[in-house]
This record gives C-alpha cells, structure tokens and sequence, in this order.
C-alpha cells in the first residue's frame, strides 16, 4: 500500500468518524473534534489562538446541523467575493457549510459542486442540502487529486482547511487549474508553516490527519501553485493579513504553524 493511499485512509477514517459520531451544538467546530485536540492544544484558549472566530460572512440563518459540523481553518468565502451567477467548487466541502453560504450568494443562477472523499461526510451534506432546499448545490464523491469536475467550468475554486490534508499538492493544484475557466480565481483557507516538518513528524498519520503535519511550507505551498500555472498568488497569515508571504524564501528550523487565506488567479 502506497504513502499517498495511507493517507487517504486515515484522512477519510477519521472525518468519517467525525461525521457518524457528530451530535449537533451550538457554534462552529475547528479541524478538530471533540475527541481530538492534536492539531488546535488542549485547551479553548489555545484553539481561539490559533482559529480565531472563523466566518466574517453570516451563518446566523444556517441551522446547527451545519455550523456544528464546520471543519474549517478560516473563512474563504470572505476572500471569494463570489457573485450571481458564478459557478463555485469547493475541494473537501465536509458536511456542506462553505457550499451553502456560497449557493446563497451566487442565487438560482448560479451553481456550486461540493467535492468530497468521505461518504459519511457526503449523507450529511445532502441531508444538510434537503433542509435547506437549495436546488443549485450538487456534491460529488471524489479526490482533490482528481477531480470529478469537467476542465474549464469553474468560476470560483473554495477550500477550507483541507488541501494540507492531501498527500500529492501538486496534484491538487493542477487539478485546480485544469477545472478553472481562464481568468477564473482559487479563494483558500489552509493550514501552511514557516520551516518544515521532519520526516520523523510527516510520519505521524494522526498528526498528518488532524491538519498538521500535511502543513506545507509557505515557499514549497507557493511553488507548487507556480508549477500549476496560477499568478498573482497572495499568501497571508489569518493572524498577521498586512504581511505578505507569497514571495518568502524556505524557512530552517522548526515548523510554524498557522492558518493563512491564501488567493491565486488562472491567468486569461
């Protein structure tokens, strides 16, 4: 069995845990669940440091059996300034929170595809998708790696804490700019560091799982965008957004870890 397939697995065996095991509570979750604090510490506080409040957009009019079971890192739905119209792919869309708020705002017109590996995931989105009745969300089984999506179709690609989960990023971002239409823009929360991670930590498949140690490199994360052909890539710490990173060199020593928006254009 390969490194890439080990991954998979215990990425799609632990969101899918989350998922049969999710009791709905008030407020949005993190990357992680209530059983597991290794990629956010031990304690709210820490959580908080690190996250901080997720959505700038409303999610007041979604019900908990939504926001409850939000996964993300940050809010890309903020940094997409979607419009009417558009149609929108989110890669790892989880129980369907981004693609809902996006379906309201790009309207009838518009259509938004949810793409997502994990089955249990996949039931609670279109569960999710019944109450609200949005008939302009369609969500797909599928990897990131190779996307279920025809090439130049898209609009507007939405991820949220999900692409440092993925074991080939090259990968995902070819498939990203195969699927986008010229012009079309890439709008991502994402875990990413400053320094790597040893090979010793990368081998930790719990860590790896729990949006951690699949965490890139900024420089390595912004290069394997430029092998893709993406432009005018911005990278900025959710923490510190006056400051860019997209043009940081490699960093030795330890990873740091935060949660970055990071942007990107497929040029026309």
């Amino acid at each position: 069995m390969s490194e890439k397939t080990v991954i998979h697995e215990k990425v799609q065996e632990r969101y899918g845990r989350i998922a049969t095991g999710f009791v709905p509570q008030q407020g949005a979750a993190s990357c992680c669940d209530s059983n597991d604090t290794s990629c956010c510490g031990d304690s709210d506080a820490a959580l908080e440091a690190l996250y901080g409040n997720l959505y700038e957009t409303d999610t007041s009019w979604l019900p908990d059996s939504v926001t409850g079971l939000s996964l993300g890192c940050g809010d890309p739905l903020t940094l997409a300034a979607l419009e009417p119209g558009q149609t929108v792919l989110d890669l790892g869309s989880g129980g369907g929170i981004d693609c809902f708020m996006a379906a309201r705002q790009v309207g009838a017109t518009g259509q938004v595809i949810g793409v997502d590996m994990t089955p249990a995931m996949l039931e609670k989105a279109r569960r999710n998708q019944e109450k609200l009745g949005f008939a302009n969300v369609e969500f797909r089984e599928g990897v990131i790696e190779a996307l279920p999506v025809a090439s130049g179709t898209v609009d507007v690609i939405l991820s949220n804490c999900v692409i440092n989960l993925s074991p080939d990023k090259t990968a995902v971002f070819h498939e990203a700019y195969r699927v986008l239409k010229p012009g079309g823009r890439l709008a991502v929360s994402d875990m990413v560091t400053l320094g790597r991670f040893t090979p010793e930590e990368r081998a930790d498949m719990s860590a790896w799982a729990g949006c951690v140690t699949g965490a890139e490199d900024v420089a390595d994360y912004v290069g394997a965008m430029q092998a893709a052909g993406f432009s005018q890539i911005s990278v900025r710490d959710k923490q510190e957004p006056e400051q860019e990173l997209a043009e940081a060199l490699p960093v030795l020593g330890s990873a740091k870890l935060f949660s970055a928006r990071i942007t990107a254009v497929k040029p026309r």
